[in-house]
């Protein structure tokens, strides 16, 4: 594949692999004369259904993704569960289509490595979602300290108040680490990259706790229900209050509902990140201190939530609430996560069409889920610290160049998709140059 940026000829063709309860990002890709899903697979007929009604009666169904070669692809979204990420995510990057990974990248840090390594070598442009970058009062935060507004950053506060955390996290596959190694990394992996990107570095070391302390004393069902059989709206009911009167959790339950880690970056800044899952608010408050001030939001934008982002750094004193610098940040109108969906899709189909910048970052993507994994075990290790390994520098100058590169050659890959292509019952086709 060319990673020179051109200017986009034609619509792209576009896949979806997982039709289940984050499949309405994909929906955004539908835009007249840019993109359009042609074809979707997952293996349940409740998600073969919701692939009609989401994407139309003329959208190709599939069983299976390897039977999507067929379809002629330029770009794909792999939205399975977070332990299936890794396989389609590699058989397209193979067949040389560019692939949106939902995050976690993976739920190991070898399988993200392999990833990286895989696009590296196909020269297959690789993007995870990552939205929070593109949330407008994210946004503001960074470019609040782009322009000195605390001078150096220091350190970098996250506390995640998961107000729904049983709700969304305990009654399904989320509840096994088996499936997600943690909720530290499967929904801590969206603050981890924020906190890396405000700060501007990547975990090298890290301490962590954490503990089951509400939802392992849950009634629970006595298995696992079938994924076309219930989702998370389905269950869904926020009137239920306190956690302990929640009830049908997961089978099983082998994750912390409350969780803190400590963190040294590369560049000597230190974090700190607290997440709970039992608390009556749901959002997410950043502090970020530097040497000449500090700043901090109330409410983040998400959901229709207003925020308001306050610096301190005139003058010492007590408490301030004025503050001495107040930026409102509007709710969005419309859109998920704040508008944050629509500018992630956008930028991805621009990348998948064309290359270049972009403001998620797989290596980034591979940080959050590296500093994750080490605090879990970290914290089942009775906070034991863990170091946490570095991406290979050939990689890593690879993706800060933007994926961009000629591809080296012979390329083995194409001939072991030409071979599950044609094992999936369908001729094969030669990846798209």
């Amino acid at each position: 594949m060319d990673d020179r940026a051109e200017p986009q000829e034609r619509e792209l063709r576009v896949g979806v692999v997982g039709v289940g309860q984050r499949a309405d990002l994909a929906t955004l890709a539908n835009r007249p004369g840019l993109a359009r899903v042609v074809s979707c697979a997952d293996p349940s007929p409740r998600g073969q259904g919701d692939a009609r009604r989401l994407f139309g009666a003329d959208v190709t169904v599939r069983e299976r993704y390897e039977e999507m070669l067929d379809d002629d692809l330029d770009a794909v979204f792999v939205l399975t569960p977070d332990d299936l990420h890794t396989q389609p995510a590699l058989f397209f990057l193979e067949a040389g289509i560019a692939v949106f990974v939902e995050k976690p990248l993976a739920i190991t840090l070898a399988d993200c490595d392999a990833l990286l390594s895989a696009a590296f070598r196909t020269r297959t442009r690789l993007y995870v979602g990552h939205n929070l970058r593109h949330l407008p009062m994210l946004r503001q935060v960074r470019a609040l300290i782009d322009t000195g507004a605390i001078g150096r950053v220091r350190a970098v506060w996250c506390r995640h108040f998961v107000g729904h955390g049983g709700d969304f996290y305990f009654k399904d596959w989320h509840a096994e680490r088996a499936r997600t190694t943690g909720l530290l990394l499967q929904k801590g992996a969206h603050d981890l990259d924020v906190m890396h990107w405000l700060a501007g570095g990547y975990t090298r070391n890290v301490v962590a706790q954490g503990t089951l302390a509400v939802y392992g004393g849950n009634p629970r069902r006595a298995e696992q229900a079938p994924p076309e059989h219930e989702r998370m709206p389905d269950w869904f009911d926020p009137e239920i209050w306190p956690p302990s009167k929640l009830r049908d959790l997961n089978p099983v339950i082998d994750v912390e509902d409350l969780s803190m880690m400590l963190g040294r970056l590369d560049n000597g800044v230190l974090t700190s990140y607290q997440q709970c899952h039992f608390t009556p608010d749901y959002w997410r408050n950043y502090t970020v201190i530097g040497d000449e001030g500090r700043l901090e939001n109330f409410g983040d934008g998400i959901d229709g939530d207003p925020a308001t982002i306050k610096v301190w750094n005139r003058h010492r004193s007590g408490f301030r609430d004025d503050a001495d610098l107040v930026v409102p940040v509007a709710a969005a109108a419309e859109g998920l996560h704040g508008g944050a969906d629509r500018s992630l899709v956008e930028e991805f189909l621009r990348f998948a069409a064309a290359g270049g910048p972009t403001e998620t970052s797989p290596v980034a993507a591979r940080e959050a889920v590296a500093a994750a994994a080490a605090a879990t075990t970290s914290l089942r290790a009775h906070g034991t610290p863990v170091d946490v390994p570095a991406l290979d520098p050939a990689l890593l100058a690879y993706f800060d160049h933007h994926q961009a590169g000629p591809a080296p050659r012979p390329f083995g890959g194409r001939q072991a998709v030409a071979e599950a292509g044609r094992g999936a019952g369908g001729e094969a086709r030669e990846p798209r140059p």
